[in-house]
């Protein structure tokens, strides 16, 4: 059996924003969350956007022009603040309107979309975060609890058959399309839903990073359900 407490290690849970972006990663620890209980419907505005793509970003120029009941503005006024927020701590966050997003067949043997554990990685320091505000929400697994998936003896095999280059480009080759970020969840791994309404931060893998990056998946969405998602 997996230890629960590991999941209990690596996530901690804060009251402000200004914690959120302050409190430093250590140990386990590379998820910081922002507890909220939002008000407001959040559904109103899914459903005055027209969707036409099956990933809309969504302008706060255009928010703002959204005719909304009193519960749906306060839905809006958050996601306004939470940009704010988010702008002055130096980020640039989107919003984002998403029936699903596009699978990855380009290499059956496993695919590299967000819909795969995965890490993000930046050649500096960053951090991502995001926040479902209506929908199907992101999922976590430990790092403790994953595998990275280039290390599976049968794909890694399948990987090298698939490159055909010299054993001293075989590393370079993960890199460049991406393999070696991308993880499979244990038999038993505790998944962890990051909820509606709470703000994520979560760790990157650069270079000045003191802890493992963290492993987040998208969900499979429901059909004919729309996420509403801010990411940065």
């Amino acid at each position: 059996m997996l230890d629960l407490t590991q999941a209990e290690n690596q996530i901690q849970y804060v009251t402000s924003f200004q914690d959120l972006v302050t409190c430093p990663f250590n140990g386990e620890n590379n998820a910081m969350c922002w507890v909220r209980n939002l008000k407001g419907d959040f559904s109103e505005i899914v459903r005055k956007v027209k969707l036409k793509e099956n990933i809309t970003v969504l302008e706060l120029k255009e928010l703002s022009k959204l005719q909304l009941s009193e519960q749906g503005n306060l839905a809006r006024e958050i996601i306004i603040n939470d940009f704010k927020l988010l702008e002055a701590h130096g980020a640039s966050p989107t919003l984002n309107l998403i029936k699903c997003y596009q699978r990855d067949d380009a290499y059956p043997l496993f695919p590299t979309d967000v819909y795969s554990f995965h890490i993000d990685r930046s050649p500096v320091p960053v951090d991502t975060f995001l926040c479902t505000y209506h929908g199907d929400s992101s999922e976590i697994v430990p790092n403790s609890q994953a595998i990275q998936k280039i290390i599976i003896p049968e794909i890694r095999d399948g990987l090298k058959k698939l490159y055909q280059g010299p054993d001293e480009g075989f590393e370079a080759f993960l890199s460049e399309h991406f393999f070696d970020l991308h993880y499979q969840a244990k038999n038993e791994a505790n998944l962890i839903s990051c909820g509606i309404g709470k703000l994520w931060r979560l760790a990157v893998d650069h270079p000045e990073s003191k802890v493992l990056p963290c492993l987040h998946r998208a969900p499979n969405e429901d059909k004919g359900q729309v996420r509403l998602l801010m990411i940065c």
